[in-house]
C-alpha cells in the first residue's frame, strides 16, 4: 500500500469514470486501481480485463480456476495502479463532503481514517463531483529508492556490472518482475542498444527460409519417407533440449559464482527476462546469441548420427522446434490463445510470477512431468539463503 493517499470516491463517481478506454478496478471493494496502461501488457490480454471493467477483482485473482496470482501481482497493484480509495454508502454520506476528498487515508482495519497533512497527495485533485484525476505512471524512482537494485531511468548494463550487492540479493530482485510499460529498458544506452532488441516476427522470418534450405539439403540425400520421420524426431529432441538449456544454462543460479560479472553474464542471458517480462522486444533469442548456442547442437546431432543426412535431417527437426519454441514463447505473454493452450500458457506465467525453480517447459509440461517440476502450489517458492 502507497504511503501517500489518493482521492476518497463514491460508487457513483466510479461507475461515471469508467468508459471503453478507461478500466477501473476495485479490490477488497475498498481500493480503486487504473490499470489502463496495463491492458497492453497483461499476459492473458486486455479484453479479459474489460470484462470487470468497474468491479470488484478480489475473488478471480484468488480463483485458482482461472489463475491465482501472486503477491508480486498485488505487489505491482499497489505500487503503479492504486489511485483512489472507494467509500461505503455510509461514509459517502455522513463523511465526505466535495472539498474533504484528500483529507482520508485508509487504514489497515479497512475503514477511512483521518490523514496527517504530510500525508495528503497533492498530485491528484477533485474539481467535481465525479472530475478525478486518475492518471498514473510507473514511478521507477520509487522502486530504485525502495529496493536499492537497479534505477530503470539508467542503463541497466552498467548498473548490474559495477554493482556492490551479492549473491542472495541479486537472485532476490532479479526474479521480482517489473513492468515498464511502453517500449523497453535500455540496456546498453549507447550503440550496442538496437542489437538487444528483437521483434518477435524476426525469427520465423530468418530462420523459416533457412530450415526449408536445411530440408532441401536432406532431400539430396533421403527419400521423403526417411526425411519426415527423422525431422519429427528432431522436432520431439529439441523439447528436451529447450527444458534442458532453461533448467541448467538459463537458471544456472545454484551454481553462479558470488561476483558481478556472473551476474552480469546471468542478467543478459536470462535474468533481465525475469526482471522484465513483458519487455516486447526481448522475449525472443537475438539471431547471433541462437547462432552462439546453436553451434555446439549441431556439431551434437553429427557426432551421434554420423550419417551426414540423417544428422541434418534430426537438426532442421531440432532448428523447427525452436523456431515453434520462441513464437510460443512471445504468444504467452502477449496474445490470447485459444483455450487448448490456456493451461499452457498458465505454466509459463507461474513461472515468472510465483515460483521460477517450476515450470521449465516453455511449448510443453512434458520434460516437467517426466522430471518433476511440474508447478504445484504446495511447493514453496525458493528459499534464497539456501544459495549464498
Amino acid at each position: 500500500m502507497p504511503a501517500q493517499t489518493v482521492p476518497v470516491i463514491t460508487k457513483e463517481e466510479l461507475a461515471e469514470q469508467i468508459s471503453p478506454t478507461k478500466c477501473l478496478i476495485t479490490l477488497h471493494h475498498r481500493k480503486v486501481y487504473d490499470v489502463t496502461p496495463f491492458l497492453d501488457e497483461h499476459p492473458a490480454g486486455g479484453d479479459i480485463i474489460m470484462e470487470f471493467n468497474g468491479k470488484d477483482i478480489t475473488d478471480i485473482l484468488r480463483d485458482p480456476d482461472s489463475h491465482q496470482h501472486s503477491e508480486t501481482a498485488y505487489e505491482m497493484l499497489d505500487e503503479m495502479y492504486f489511485v483512489a480509495i472507494l467509500s461505503t454508502d455510509e461514509e459517502a454520506k455522513k463523511i465526505l463532503t466535495k472539498d474533504n476528498r484528500h483529507s482520508f487515508k485508509l487504514a489497515s482495519s479497512g475503514i477511512l481514517t483521518e490523514a496527517t497533512p504530510g500525508e495528503t497527495a497533492s498530485s491528484s485533485k477533485l474539481t467535481g463531483t465525479a472530475e478525478v484525476d486518475l492518471h498514473i505512471t510507473t514511478d521507477f524512482d520509487n522502486d530504485y529508492k525502495e529496493h536499492k537494485f537497479i534505477d530503470l531511468n539508467k542503463p541497466l548494463f552498467p548498473q548490474v556490472l559495477f554493482a556492490k550487492y551479492n549473491k542472495e540479493f541479486y537472485l532476490d530482485q532479479v526474479h521480482r518482475p517489473r513492468h515498464y510499460g511502453k517500449g523497453s529498458a535500455p540496456i546498453f544506452g549507447n550503440f550496442m542498444e538496437p542489437f538487444s532488441l528483437t521483434p518477435w516476427y524476426v525469427v520465423p522470418l530468418i530462420w523459416i527460409p533457412f530450415n526449408l534450405y536445411i530440408i532441401s539439403i536432406c532431400l539430396q540425400g533421403l527419400s521423403p519417407l526417411y526425411v519426415v520421420p527423422l525431422y519429427v524426431c528432431g522436432l520431439f529432441l529439441w523439447t528436451l533440449i529447450e527444458y534442458i538449456l532453461h533448467r541448467f544454462l538459463f537458471h544456472i543460479e545454484r551454481w553462479l559464482p558470488d561476483h558481478p560479472l556472473a551476474f552480469t553474464a546471468h542478467f543478459l542471458l536470462h535474468g533481465v527476462h525475469h526482471y522484465l517480462p513483458m519487455d516486447r522486444m526481448r522475449l525472443v533469442m537475438p539471431p547471433a546469441m541462437f547462432i552462439i548456442l546453436c553451434t555446439p547442437i549441431y556439431k551434437l546431432c553429427h557426432f551421434l548420427f554420423p550419417q551426414y543426412y540423417v544428422a541434418m535431417c534430426i537438426f532442421a527437426g531440432g532448428h523447427m522446434g525452436y523456431i515453434m519454441y520462441d513464437v510460443t514463447h512471445y504468444s504467452l505473454h502477449h496474445i490470447r490463445l485459444p483455450e487448448f493452450m490456456k493451461d499452457v500458457k498458465k505454466h509459463h506465467l507461474d513461472h515468472h510470477y510465483k515460483n521460477y525453480d517450476l515450470g521449465y517447459g516453455v511449448t510443453s509440461k512434458f520434460w516437467d512431468s517426466v522430471f518433476g517440476t511440474t508447478m504445484r502450489d504446495d511447493v514453496p517458492s525458493r528459499l534464497l539463503k539456501g544459495y549464498k
